[in-house]
């Protein structure tokens, strides 16, 4: 009977993996800017219902730095992950888990203040992680995984 269960098991993890490698991808493009190539990475990769978001850095598009205002910084990064949310029709609530890097931990309440507005009902899972350095002079980097029930959807 061991046998017997342990071989039902089995199959079944070929079946998954067999369907997980069956499952279609879709890309969110990196947007490129028109002075140099495009970047060798997907804002994000939909496989299945799952939503992989790149890490974004709040970029100011009209200068092309991080701003020296660190509220605004949050912002943009925030929105900026947003917008990628919106691009493969998945909405802040479907986030179930996200990542923030941080160069300076002393700024884990200040993104938080704002980092909560961005959300409606419950909070994805989440990890703060301290880091010495990031592009761009950036103080963060935001990256998720969002998930969504079954339903129409346009990228």
């Amino acid at each position: 009977m061991l046998k017997e269960a342990l071989a039902i098991a089995l199959l079944g993890v070929f079946a998954l993996s067999s369907h997980a490698a069956d499952t279609e991808r879709s890309y969110v493009a990196a947007p490129k800017a028109a002075d140099r190539p495009a970047p060798p990475f997907s804002e994000a990769v939909l496989v299945g219902e799952t939503l992989y978001v790149a890490g974004h850095i709040g970029i100011d598009s009209a200068t092309g730095h991080v701003p020296a205002n660190v509220d605004n910084e949050i912002r943009l990064v925030l929105d900026d992950v947003m917008q990628t949310l919106g691009k493969a029709g998945f909405k802040t609530d479907d986030l179930v888990s996200v990542t923030v890097y941080c160069t300076d931990l002393e700024l884990f309440d200040k993104f938080n203040t704002i980092y909560r507005t961005y959300f409606h009902g419950q909070f994805p899972a989440r990890a703060f992680i301290g880091v010495n350095k990031l592009l761009l002079g950036a103080h963060f980097e935001v990256a998720g995984i969002a998930v969504k029930a079954p339903g129409p959807r346009k990228m």
